[in-house]
């Protein structure tokens, strides 16, 4: 096969560049040039997609002895990436720009460009598992390395964009891909992961936000609607949060204070206790399935609300606006703009059906 292999720079990417070399396909590498501001160097483990990441990868490809390209997709990025992420913060939602990404960017923009020129697969370093050729559609499993594992933000793909992906270190713990990119030579064997919003390298989300959005004061209320303080955007908050609410009266008991509810339009933001945040049903939008097979009846499932954590059982019921999904045990820290990925329950929940965007919980 002809494999166009996403080069971020990294550890992961490299070695799945690697394996797709090994496995006899015909691959060329290309770097994704997403930020606009690329020319600011990487600092520790914080960023991507700058001078040192494009570098990184040139390298790697010369290892590997394939050709090397640098596309520039920063039109793409900021506008189906970072403006949804800072729209959906000033509509008092969480997004999950890496989930949008691989949707909008990695699996849509790229793909379609590489099949356009011929390439019949994609690959990248993500931990999952993948089994395109699976009936009634593809399959999507969780990695072989449960905390490395991203099959929550791959959860997004549809069925034909699965069919021409390849995540070849999904079956490999971690420890291991660092292994063999020493053993191949790659210099980014011990190169630190990022953990950050790539297009927030110095990881001050609210300051971001604040540039962007500017102040909107708003009020800080609890759950009888009493006034505890004021704030300058609901953009500076999301569901869940306990640190920087900035309210100088403590609880009546002395407990911490948590964001239960974020009102947009008033601007409102309504805190109480962690006991409150205890959340059984979600009511979400734009379900993907990637079987490429929508359900017509109620289903059971393993739901999955964060990359890693907020796992419960629960039973999802097709709507025609969405899907509601009923937790059988109840989760915390639940955010409307947040992807609810749905597993199949048996075989300890690692194969993905699906995914939608939280619009409500109760």
């Amino acid at each position: 096969m002809r494999v166009l292999a996403a080069m971020s720079g990294g550890v992961d990417s490299a070695v799945a560049a690697a394996r797709a070399v090994a496995a006899g396909h015909d691959v060329v590498g290309v770097h994704l040039a997403l930020s606009r501001t690329r020319d600011a160097m990487r600092s520790g483990s914080r960023g991507c997609c700058s001078r040192e990441d494009s570098a990184d990868a040139a390298r790697a490809a010369d290892v590997l002895g394939i050709p090397y390209y640098v596309w520039d997709l920063s039109e793409e990025f900021t506008r189906d990436v970072v403006d949804d992420f800072v729209a959906a913060y000033a509509a008092g939602e969480t997004p999950n720009p890496c989930l949008r990404c691989n949707e909008k960017i990695k699996f849509a923009a790229v793909l379609d460009r590489a099949l356009a020129l011929g390439f019949d697969a994609v690959c990248t370093g993500h931990y999952a598992r993948l089994d395109p050729a699976a009936s009634p559609g593809p399959e999507l499993r969780r990695s072989a390395d449960d905390g490395k594992d991203q099959s929550y933000v791959l959860a997004v793909l549809r069925a034909d964009q699965l069919r021409h992906a390849m995540f070849p270190v999904g079956d490999t713990p971690k420890p291991e891909i660092r292994a063999e990119a020493e053993r191949l030579g790659l210099r980014v064997a011990g190169k630190p992961d990022s953990h950050d919003i790539c297009f927030i390298p110095t990881g001050d989300t609210r300051g971001f936000l604040a540039d962007r959005l500017g102040t909107n004061p708003g009020e800080i209320v609890d759950e009888a609607g009493s006034v505890l303080g004021t704030h300058e955007g609901v953009h500076s908050f999301t569901v869940g949060q306990r640190k920087g609410l900035g309210l100088d009266q403590p609880a009546p008991d002395g407990r911490p204070r948590y964001v239960l509810g974020i009102e947009p339009v008033s601007g409102t933001v309504r805190v109480g206790p962690d006991s409150a945040l205890d959340v059984r049903t979600i009511t979400a939008r734009g379900p993907l399935w990637t079987t490429g097979v929508a359900p017509d009846a109620p289903f059971g499932c393993v739901a999955q609300v964060r990359a890693h954590g907020g796992i419960a059982p629960a039973e999802v019921t097709p709507g025609p606006d969405g899907v509601t999904v009923a937790l059988a045990e109840p989760l915390r820290g639940v955010a409307p703009g947040q992807a609810v990925a749905f597993y199949r329950p048996d075989d300890d929940g690692d194969v993905v059906l699906g995914s939608a965007t939280i619009t409500a919980t109760a």
